[in-house]
């Protein structure tokens, strides 16, 4: 079977309940919590991984697989090597989306927004919380940079091995966050015959604005 016949003939029929008006919290951060939990409860695989999808100063649009680290009334957070391309886009364009898929639960979540640096004594402390090997992985990572091979890595990793054989191991300069401001939060349900339903926040001068979308 040609490939674009496998493709065409791939399809998952959604039969879950459905999103009602009155079944979401009046602030989009709150209904998000309460997506969240339900899908880490749920069994979804690592349920904070998210596609970032940024655009450069040349506007190239991009997008890859960041975690969530930090989600409260300010927004959503990741952090990353500030000289990687996402850290360079996000720093030239600071706008963002942000896109999560809960494959069981038949849901997604959209965001949109602003994006802001994470303060630098909340991501010393976050630092501080990884494990001693992802801390020296900051170190020796010279992020989107291209590398002469597989050993130029392991061999800068063996080197901050020995230069921090001992103590705590401090966050880099060039390591850190952004946060993610939205301004807009779709929460999407699958439902049968693609006829899915979707409830989309705006936020306005006074506050959030809740409207459903056609699939």
């Amino acid at each position: 079977m040609p490939m674009d016949a496998t493709l065409a003939a791939m399809r998952q029929e959604y039969e879950t309940q459905g999103l009602k008006e009155d079944d979401v919290l009046d602030d989009p951060i709150e209904q998000f919590k309460r997506w969240f939990d339900e899908a880490r409860r749920g069994g979804v695989y690592e349920p904070n991984a998210m596609t970032l999808a940024t655009v450069d100063a040349d506007g190239r649009p991009s997008a890859r697989i960041v975690l969530l680290k930090i989600v409260d009334a300010r927004g959503l957070a990741f952090f990353t090597n500030l000289d990687s391309r996402k850290g360079h886009a996000l720093t030239a364009n600071p706008r963002a989306a942000l896109c999560f898929w809960w494959g069981p639960l038949h849901r997604q979540v959209r965001l949109e927004g602003a994006i802001e640096r994470v303060e630098d004594a909340e991501a010393d402390a976050y630092f501080a919380s990884r494990p001693y090997g992802s801390q020296l992985g900051a170190w020796a990572s010279p992020q989107s940079a291209v590398l002469a091979g597989r050993a130029e890595l392991e061999a800068a990793e063996r080197s901050c091995r020995a230069r921090f054989a001992e103590g705590a191991v401090p966050r880099p300069e060039f390591w850190g966050g952004f946060r993610l401001v939205p301004d807009q939060v779709e929460f999407w349900q699958g439902r049968s015959n693609r006829l899915h339903d979707r409830l989309r926040y705006r936020r306005s001068a006074d506050g959030w604005r809740l409207e459903r979308l056609a699939p």
